[in-house]
């Protein structure tokens, strides 16, 4: 039972104003996993305030001296691991077999380059009669999801520290106690007080009151398309900047000359991972209409081989979903997609072989069309649709024939075709016969997707000023 009661504000442990816990639920178990404090808009004042106050000496502290507590923190994470991990899974559900990795060590991976990349705040070009410069935007708000929360708040803060920025987190209140235990390794390192500060709540009250604070300099959003328009929203009449990451409905585009079996395979592993709850998921599968049948077959079979179970068990490919709100969602547009006249290949039902456990089981639908909603909304569990297409033109139409655009896949029978293929998908990535994810490379949406980018040199773009001095 992880049980707090403070927020993290100031550089301590602070009794917050806001009254009440919230509890934390284990969605294997059905049972608390811990609770944390109900934060309020006065303490996000005080928050607000303390970084504020920190914002001057903190961003006129030497690169070097930032580095050093970015690469600090790097060594709490790496040291702590295990248990950041065991944390996540209690609240999110994650099995163990992809935790510690996905969860933890990818973030951490993606903290260390930020050591070197808090230098590139020291660089000066001259422009004709200029210097032109590099400066932190200031306070930032980052309002952060329940999927892959360490992931996000790390893509967020080390680039935010790096530029010199202080920071106010308001974690989800589905998966709030990684933050606690962040901001613990934060305290243990030493990081000056009111550079970093942590209040749980609501997004009513905390999100909000961030979003719309005239003292807050940029807002960084990860989650719903839906709540990232009211974060924008909040955030205009104070005109401070906003960077959002936002949902997704991605295609993985397989060609007629793809090895069929890997490129199924990939594609079913690639949704059903975290349970579905992955924004940038490939959930349309567009299949060439000559190989349609086998790869129907391909896919029935790889999704019945994953087995859903207790995330503590090493052979769980998936877990639950986060909260019985989000089975129920899922639950839902099964039986859209089945309405609409979508063929149900397997799963579709609520795992009743769980007598606890917010459970859904990977669920295949085939005869997709690309209107239906099972192919145009963000579904966010365990639902893959299998779409064919005619020829190439359409395969790209239907691709693109979206309102997201924040990833995308390719399988074809070289890294040439592929490739030409890719640079045809309106998305902010795109993976190339089952490529690894990288952090040096920038990421983020187009369309409803979201706008600004995470990660390697454009992530910390996000949180720098240009000045042009005239000389």
């Amino acid at each position: 039972m992880h049980k707090h009661t403070a927020l993290f504000i100031d550089g301590r442990w602070q009794t917050p104003s806001g009254q009440g816990i919230a509890e934390v639920i284990n969605p294997a178990t059905e049972e608390v996993a811990g609770s944390v404090p109900l934060g309020n808009e006065h303490d996000v004042e005080n928050a607000v305030a303390a970084a504020r106050r920190a914002f001057g000496p903190w961003s006129r502290t030497p690169s070097s001296v930032r580095a050093g507590y970015i690469r600090a923190l790097a060594e709490q994470l790496r040291a702590r691991a295990d248990e950041m991990a065991a944390v996540i899974t209690a609240e999110l559900g994650m099995p163990v077999q992809w935790c510690r990795s996905v969860q933890v060590d990818g973030p951490i991976i993606g903290l260390d380059q930020y050591v070197e990349l808090a230098g590139l705040m020291d660089e000066v070009r001259e422009v004709g009669n200029s210097l032109v410069i590099r400066e932190a935007v200031g306070v930032c708000a980052f309002i952060n999801p329940w999927n892959y929360p360490l992931h996000q708040l790390i893509g967020k803060l080390a680039p935010a520290l790096a530029a010199g920025c202080t920071v106010v987190v308001k974690p989800s209140q589905e998966t709030p106690l990684h933050a606690f235990l962040l901001a613990q390794m934060i305290e243990a390192i030493g990081l000056p007080a009111g550079v970093f500060n942590l209040v749980s709540g609501p997004g009513s009250k905390v999100g909000e009151a961030l979003a719309k604070h005239p003292d807050v300099d940029m807002v960084s959003f990860t989650g719903s398309t839906g709540a990232g328009v009211r974060v924008a929203q909040a955030a205009a009449p104070s005109v401070k900047r906003v960077c959002l990451e936002l949902g997704g409905k991605s295609p993985l585009l397989i060609g007629e000359d793809a090895d069929l079996a890997a490129a199924v395979r990939y594609g079913v592993q690639d949704v059903m991972i975290n349970s579905g709850q992955t924004c940038t998921a490939l959930t349309r599968m567009l299949l060439p209409a000559s190989r349609y049948a086998e790869a129907v077959e391909l896919a029935i079979a790889e999704t019945q081989s994953l087995r859903m179970g207790d995330p503590l068990d090493p052979q769980s490919f998936l877990g639950p979903m986060c909260s019985a709100a989000q089975r129920r969602t899922v639950r839902d547009y099964i039986q859209v997609g089945q309405q609409e006249g979508a063929r149900l290949l397997c799963g579709g039902d609520a795992a009743h072989e769980f007598e606890r456990g917010f459970y859904v089981s990977p669920t295949v639908f085939a005869d997709v069309d690309n209107r239906m909603r099972i192919a145009q909304e963000e579904i966010f569990g365990p639902v893959l649709c299998l779409i064919p297409y005619a020829d190439e033109a359409q395969a790209i139409q239907i691709a693109n024939d979206s309102p997201f655009g924040l990833s995308s896949g390719v399988w074809a029978g070289s890294a040439e075709r592929a490739l030409q293929l890719g640079r045809q998908l309106r998305a902010g990535q795109c993976f190339l016969n089952g490529a690894a994810f990288n952090y040096q490379a920038p990421f983020g949406g187009y369309k409803q997707s979201g706008n600004g980018r995470e990660w390697g040199e454009e992530g910390l773009n996000e949180f720098v000023e240009v000045k042009a001095i005239q000389v």
